[in-house]
């Protein structure tokens, strides 16, 4: 595969079918991986922190989550990315477990959101093996709590683990601590939440045209605005610049 620099990260162009047959892959070896699914507030944060862009880079896979990621990957390369979103991914790879025998332990969020979830799982997949499931704290681990989860997964002999804890906490832990892990890792984050059925996702037409962070604005203005406003904005000039600054060198 090879990988397109977006702002500072560096993103995979992979298809979402190709994608997931990679992450079967790792999950029927057991091999220690991780998958992140970048989207703006990603691509900012790494703009912000040198370390946690290196985190994701990091990653055996980084997939073009948001739409105007994919939208820059046409603008600066002339790459025709398909989107593969973290919440229509973890449902196929859900499905795709279920069919091939392979098991899944999730990881992350509060004990309702994982409760409801684990449940809504059973009911649609009643042949899939959940291994097992870990709702951390919301504080900073220690390290026996980190070696207690890493253990708790490996002895479950899980072959996906489904990683909710939101950007940028779970790309961090994930790169972190993958190596200890005998299964393949996927960073997705609040899927949790919409799979689990707790919260609704924008419409198609609005994910086509980029507009979920509109709609996530309006479900929650009071916490949303600020960071729409500020990320949206820094992430159009960011790749503004990068088009310009490709374009200067084209022309030298």
């Amino acid at each position: 595969m090879t990988r397109s620099r977006i702002i500072v990260l560096d993103v995979d162009n992979i298809s979402f079918n190709h994608a997931l047959e990679l992450v079967m892959k790792w999950g029927k070896e057991r091999m220690p991986s991780y998958t992140c699914f970048a989207n703006v507030h990603m691509s900012i944060e790494a703009y912000k922190s040198r370390e946690f862009s290196d985190y994701v880079n990091q990653a055996t896979l980084v997939a073009a989550d948001g739409k105007p990621i994919a939208i820059s990957s046409k603008i600066l390369y002339g790459i025709h990315q398909e989107r593969i979103a973290g919440m229509d991914f973890m449902p196929a790879i859900i499905d795709t477990c279920d069919r091939e025998g392979l098991s899944v332990f999730l990881f992350g969020s509060t004990d309702h959101i994982l409760s409801t979830l684990y449940e809504k799982i059973q009911l649609e997949h009643p042949k899939l093996v959940l291994a097992g499931k870990i709702s951390p704290p919301f504080r900073d681990f220690s390290e026996h709590e980190i070696q207690g989860f890493i253990n708790q997964i490996n002895e479950s002999k899980a072959n996906v683990v489904l990683v909710g804890m939101g950007c940028p906490k779970q790309e961090t832990w994930m790169a972190k601590n993958y190596s200890y892990i005998n299964a393949t890792l996927l960073g997705v984050g609040g899927a949790f939440s919409v799979y689990a059925g707790l919260v609704k996702r924008a419409p198609r037409w609005m994910q086509k045209f980029s507009l979920e962070w509109l709609y996530r604005l309006l479900q929650e203005p009071g916490r949303m605005w600020k960071r729409y406003l500020v990320t949206n904005t820094l992430f159009i000039y960011l790749v503004a610049k990068q088009l310009i600054q490709r374009d200067k060198t084209n022309d030298a």
